[in-house]
């Protein structure tokens, strides 16, 4: 990139990448930084090589230490771990600056650095807003220009000074780790080499260069290699034969990274005739812990598990979770976007790296009143982030947030919801109906009763053929089912409390099935002996039972209800130390007041009586229709709750933890800061905290002309008002009982309350019903 000759625009931003260096000193400050918004030059890279231990160690050592470097001997070295570092992006503090009007950007103009100055004198936070602002609208017009404020705020502006101090904290942990220092080994060393396709010469700045061995290393904090700069590698390694390479990435590699590298390993060893690692990569999981310095009233405070409808919580979950998109198209152009400008890491595997889909709460640490609360949400990586990615993450985290409110304020007798044929009128609580804890919950029991008559179906499952062989007959021949009553309760939570919080480890749900009694059981279409009603009752138990069991605990079509009902386990957790000393969330505890926590979005206007519709039609329709011959006659065949009263838990000894789980409770608790991984796992931990945050006005947009005020105003009331101190919230709360397997006690009532004793007998009596019509004629052969 040290040319001046012109090439075609699209040749040119290719190469033009290859120059990115991270020059910026690892304690940022946001004053005389330069105009990251410029599309990039393609000229020679404005770096000078300096060796890596006074860079890094501020300290020339007199000899290079025959150990130094990382491990070279495999092509992909895992070593996970919890080491964390940190580093400094005071324009983290302006993350919460809304879009500028028309007139706010007439008064910010484009003249950034004016405004730059102007923040230097005043140290005034508006006026660093009018910079921003400024710096927008400098770059609005550009081909590669930012339209969305949103996306430019974040990816450009906060995002541009976060990855030179993130990319630079990691080399220097990899630089002390490993022992590069000496005279032999240099930092962002350029390395000129000849573009094959024109003859041009070019530079690729490599992180750590020991010039004595021709020891490459690159080192990236997230887990992905740019390809410009592998293709770039691969031609220094043709011009210089005695060149190895190392990858250190900082995070779970990408598998499209390691394929490539290990594609690059293999052509190397066979043009140099040799079995010895060439080309690697070292992964060396971190936790990159980011400093934001001095929050403001610019800066973002998400209301999510916060009590206090006027105070918020920051965290990296939030981050990564408003950074999603709402569909996959939409998350796989945010990616692209992001990939853009990831040189450092800051973005990690990028916004789509994570299956917001299996996102659920595994931690919430003791609410101590005044004192917010520590939380962290675990979920599974994305193979592929670029082609698949993760999206949603908004929408799930709300989800995730509002049902534990909804747990909360709700007493216990109201948690279920019941689908019975001939009973539209308990499906479930009013109150529960407005929220979507309660959608979700009713929503799955219509998708287990499908899921019944799915898996018995003998056209997709050889299951269902075995199934059906040995369901019992009626005297004509006819197979035959009772009516089968099926809904989901919770297995006993694995949660271990300790450390001032609850880590929940497991939260797996049940499906129960039984031959209903009573009034409200529907007319069945055949008729079955006691010992025949026995019979098929134990065949579904064996056969179908465990298929839908695991279906609700691993099927994605069950994902929010695994998703609420680890909110259940973690506000009962609430519940219990507020019944012990009063916590910010002794209001909302059972006051029965669901508004600020209500169907949202695309759900706003859902409707129990539309769930309860389809499965009726269900029901008196069936699913599906199979033909089948049975002792010589043609049958043609049509297949056609939820309660969360209790939430039971075990908790685990603190000898079991240590050994099942070992290292999860620093990992969760770093978590709070930064996102990690556990171990060697495909799952990261996400999490944030309510603690300390000031209260936040809901459009801290400065004036066009700033007035100086940088402190927070709020002049909204809560949206619902809260219940009177005296009264608790609701019911009084006692102590809970003590528990003789670990201090908690299984929550929820031993007996039926409320709407639930009134039911008792009909609740969630359900279809899988059959019926049956038979075609009289013979079957071939007959």
């Amino acid at each position: 990139m040290s040319n001046q000759k012109h090439r075609p625009a699209r040749r040119r931003r290719a190469w033009a990448r290859l120059a990115l260096a991270f020059t910026a000193a690892a304690a940022v400050t946001l004053t005389g930084l330069p105009d990251l918004d410029r599309a990039e030059a393609a000229k020679a890279p404005n770096v000078k090589p300096v060796r890596c231990d006074e860079k890094f160690l501020k300290n020339k050592f007199p000899s290079t230490p025959a150990n130094s470097g990382p491990p070279d001997s495999l092509p992909y070295d895992a070593w996970p771990n919890d080491e964390n570092y940190t580093y400094d992006n005071p324009a983290k503090a302006y993350d919460g600056v809304l879009p500028p009007t028309e007139a706010q950007r007439a008064a910010a103009g484009k003249n950034y650095r004016k405004w730059q100055r102007k923040y230097n004198r005043t140290k005034n936070p508006a006026d660093k807003v009018m910079e921003i602002y400024a710096r927008y609208n400098n770059q609005y017009n550009n081909p590669k220009g930012y339209q969305d404020f949103k996306r430019y705020l974040d990816v450009r502006y906060i995002g541009n000074h976060g990855n030179p101090p993130r990319g630079e904290a990691f080399e220097a942990r990899m630089v002390k780790k490993y022992n590069m220092i000496g005279p032999d080994w240099w930092c962002q060393d350029p390395i000129e080499y000849t573009d094959p396709e024109t003859g041009e010469k070019r530079t690729r700045v490599v992180d750590a260069h020991n010039r004595r061995t021709e020891r490459k290393v690159e080192m990236k904090s997230n887990g992905k290699i740019e390809n410009d700069q592998l293709i770039a590698d691969r031609q220094i390694a043709k011009e210089r034969p005695k060149s190895t390479f190392r990858y250190l990435t900082g995070a779970k590699t990408e598998d499209s990274t390691k394929n490539k590298i290990k594609q690059f390993d293999d052509d190397l060893k066979q043009d140099r005739g040799t079995n010895r690692t060439q080309a690697g990569v070292n992964e060396r999981r971190s936790n990159a812990i980011e400093r934001t310095q001095k929050p403001n009233v610019f800066t973002n405070y998400d209301k999510r598990f916060n009590p206090d409808p006027l105070k918020g919580g920051r965290g990296p979950l939030i981050d990564q979770a408003l950074r999603s998109g709402k569909t996959v198209e939409e998350a796989r152009r945010i990616q692209a976007m992001y990939n853009q400008n990831n040189r450092g890491g800051y973005f990690g595997r990028g916004p789509g790296g994570i299956d917001f889909s299996t996102l659920e709460i595994n931690y919430v640490g003791t609410p101590v009143k005044g004192k917010g609360l520590d939380y962290s949400m675990r979920a599974d990586y994305v193979k592929d982030p670029d082609e698949n990615p993760g999206y949603g993450g908004d929408a799930k985290l709300q989800l995730a947030s509002d049902a534990f409110f909804t747990w909360l304020a709700l007493t216990p007798d109201k948690f279920w919801v019941n689908l019975n044929p001939i009973r539209p009128d308990v499906i479930m609580d009013k109150e529960f109906a407005k929220t979507d804890a309660g959608r979700v919950l009713l929503e799955a029991d219509l998708t287990l009763k499908h899921d019944y008559a799915d898996a018995m179906n003998p056209d997709k499952y050889e299951r269902g053929e075995r199934f059906w062989q040995a369901a019992p007959r009626t005297p004509e021949g006819m197979p035959c089912l009772p009516i089968i009553r099926q809904w989901i309760t919770p297995k006993p939570a694995k949660i271990r409390e300790q450390d001032g919080g609850i880590y929940i480890l497991d939260a797996p749900l049940k499906v129960n099935m039984e031959v209903p009694t009573g009034p409200d059981v529907p007319p069945n279409a055949c008729k079955l002996t006691d010992a025949q009603t026995k019979q098929a009752e134990t065949l579904i138990l064996t056969t179908i039972q465990p298929e839908l069991e695991r279906r609700v605990n691993d099927d994605k079509s069950y994902a929010d209800l695994r998703r609420v009902y680890s909110s259940r386990v973690a506000a009962e957790y609430i519940r219990r130390q507020d019944a012990v000393s009063p916590t910010d969330f002794r209001k909302i505890i059972n006051s029965n007041d669901v508004k600020r926590w209500p169907l949202r979005a695309e759900n706003k206007d859902w409707d129990k009586k539309t769930v309860y519709d389809k499965y009726v039609d269900s029901f008196k329709n069936g699913d599906y229709k199979f033909e089948r011959v049975y002792d010589g006659k043609v049958w043609i065949l049509s297949m056609g709750g939820v309660d969360f009263s209790k939430a039971p838990k075990k908790n685990i000894t603190r000898t079991q933890f240590n050994t099942q789980h070992r290292g999860l409770d620093k990992t969760t608790k770093t978590s709070v800061r930064a996102e990690v991984t556990y171990q060697d796992s495909q799952t990261a931990y996400l999490g944030g905290s309510t603690a300390d945050q000031p209260t936040s006005p809901e459009d801290p947009r400065p004036t066009p002309t700033p007035t100086g005020s940088d402190g927070p105003k709020p002049t909204d009331t809560p949206s619902t008002p809260a219940p009177d101190p005296s009264t608790h919230g609701g019911d009084k709360t006692t102590p809970p009982a003590k528990d003789p397997d670990g201090n908690l006690a299984d929550t929820g009532n031993s007996t039926p309350i409320g709407v639930i004793a009134a039911v008792a007998a009909a609740l969630a009596v359900t279809g899988g019903a059959l019926t049956w019509w038979m075609r009289r004629r013979r079957a071939a052969g007959s």
